[in-house]
């Protein structure tokens, strides 16, 4: 059973994998719009990854008896100056993302949920690998230069 805590903290988290999960689809689609469709399915398969941690929260809740709320979710950013900005927007993203997943660690063991703190591990784990992806794709523009985005 959650404690009602840890049942709130996950259900902001909710909110903002399902934020995540729009912020991409929005970043693929503006880029889809520039002709940039190597980075568009990279963005929208981050979209789907994201929502399915979103799920993944929803039935975590639910199966530990509490109530998992969908929120309504605010719109994204639907235009950018450029591929760069995009993607150090995804890295911000994804280093608070980090940081929210580790509050929701800290709430767990605080409450004592030895089954919240350990199911949670998955994420940050995977927070490693979000945060070094969008990283990776960072300097790889770097090197490629502004015209050498379309190689992406």
């Amino acid at each position: 059973m959650l404690t009602k805590k840890v049942e709130e903290i996950c259900n902001r988290q909710i909110e903002r994998e399902g934020f995540s999960s729009n912020l991409y689809l929005a970043m693929g689609s503006w880029a889809e719009a520039k002709g940039l469709s190597g980075i568009a399915a990279w963005l929208y398969a981050q979209s789907d990854e994201e929502r399915a941690h979103m799920l993944k929260f929803i039935k975590w809740v639910n199966e530990r008896g509490g109530n998992a709320i969908i929120p309504e979710f605010k719109k994204p950013p639907v235009t950018y100056k450029g591929i760069p900005e995009v993607f150090a927007e995804v890295l911000k993203h994804e280093q608070f993302i980090t940081a929210s997943i580790n509050e929701v660690l800290e709430v767990a063991i605080a409450e004592k949920d030895h089954a919240t703190a350990n199911w949670i591990q998955w994420f940050v784990k995977e927070q490693v690998e979000e945060e070094s992806s969008a990283q990776q794709i960072i300097d790889k523009l770097d090197l490629a230069g502004q015209h050498g985005v379309y190689f992406l």
